[in-house]
């Protein structure tokens, strides 16, 4: 493994400074953890960035997809060009976006071409079926697995419960609740810590 993926390299100087990792290795990254994000690639970002790698803790995963998912565009796409920029400047922005794009760019457009062939079929329609659950299934361990690593406090439970209830039971925008509660939820926080 190149020094730039190992976990020593990975930790901060001390000083409260992102490690320096080679755009190439944020390339081979992100290219590797979209390989393997059918039905989502977040699940593998936690885990490549986090448990392989160790160029984020939990916490500074769970904080840059919150800014990620502020952003307009794919939580993932703004995931990889903070990570790039902030181990490798603008070269590690655009060799991160561009490992994570590359390779489903093209799957994508063999698999559209497929579908549009043969996709009426029942086999690939159960076949879809099947994998809907398993990516589903991915996406909920690792909302469990963000909020293990969270402190348990009433505020973050109200505000959680909040969300749910507005986006999976009301079917509320998800912008309208994130722009109503991120903003209570900031003013709630500071308060609290007065």
């Amino acid at each position: 493994m190149p020094p730039s993926d190992s976990p020593t390299h990975a930790q901060s100087d001390g000083l409260g400074l992102a490690p320096r990792i080679s755009p190439s290795a944020l390339f081979r990254t992100f290219a590797e953890m979209s390989l393997y994000g059918f039905g989502g690639v977040m699940p593998w970002a936690r885990r490549m960035l986090v448990d392989r790698r160790r160029w984020l803790d939990d916490r500074e995963f769970a904080e840059l997809l919150a800014i990620g998912q502020i952003l307009p565009g794919p939580n993932i796409c703004n995931m990889a060009v903070i990570v790039g920029y902030r181990h490798a400047g603008w070269r590690g922005s655009l060799a991160a976006a561009t490992g994570l794009m590359s390779a489903p760019f093209v799957i994508v457009l063999v698999l559209g071409a497929l579908y549009h062939r043969f996709g009426a079929m029942p086999a690939v329609q159960g076949a879809l079926r099947g994998m809907m659950a398993v990516a589903a299934g991915l996406v909920l361990m690792t909302g469990v697995k963000l909020a293990q690593s969270q402190p348990r406090t009433a505020r973050g439970l109200v505000f959680g419960l909040l969300s749910l209830t507005a986006v999976g039971i009301l079917h509320l925008p998800l912008g309208w609740v994130m722009l109503v509660l991120i903003p209570a939820a900031l003013v709630v926080e500071w308060r609290a810590r007065r």
